[in-house]
């Protein structure tokens, strides 16, 4: 029985597991973003997270309590240079997976695994931050009717004529008709 046994063993041993995640964590702090089975994926956020929360303290101590986890230099400089400052007001949530689709040899489910503060599209540092994203409930202080405008005065003048030609229109085709009517009768008899 595998009672509290948290982790998955992804059918690996112990040993091949601590090295595919070190590899996969190492490759995911310098792409910024790998793809993976959704399995993998959920276990890497599990083994890398805690080592990005470590990063927030750059000290020795630190430096080699990820450096143990990590194996590589290149990943632990990058981690501890450009990530750690990029994320050091986020309280967690650092990775996000994206589900992708099936991989079409063994209908496996792939996802895309990324760190969420290096992602252009969802980004909140875009020039688009400086607009106002509230609206108010109140105006500008100036009120502009619809009776001010010069081209909403010519469409009700427009609309106004239009309507008096129907209203006359209207009256006059009865007029029209018993005409017809009195002609057509003077053509029977």
């Amino acid at each position: 029985m595998r009672n509290q046994n948290k982790i998955n063993q992804l059918s690996r041993t112990s040993s091949h597991r601590k090295a595919m995640m070190s590899n996969m964590a190492a490759s995911l702090i310098e792409h910024k973003r790998i793809t993976t089975t959704l399995a993998k994926a959920k276990a890497l956020r599990g083994y890398v997270e805690p080592l990005i929360t470590k990063s927030k303290s750059d000290t020795t101590h630190s430096r080699r309590m990820v450096f143990r986890k990590l194996q590589n230099k290149e990943a632990v400089t990058e981690l501890f240079r450009e990530v750690a400052p990029k994320i050091a007001a986020r309280p967690g949530g650092y990775t996000r997976i994206i589900k992708i689709g099936f991989r079409q040899g063994d209908s496996a489910e792939i996802c895309m695994i990324e760190l969420v503060d290096f992602n252009e599209i969802y980004s909140n540092d875009t020039k688009d931050a400086s607009k106002k994203t509230r609206r108010s409930r109140r105006g500008s202080g100036v009120k502009i009717t619809n009776e001010s405008k010069p081209e909403v005065k010519a469409k009700k003048v427009e609309k106004a004529e239009a309507a008096s030609d129907t209203a006359i229109e209207a009256k006059n085709p009865s007029d029209d008709t018993s005409k017809d009517e009195g002609e057509s009768q003077e053509k029977v008899s």
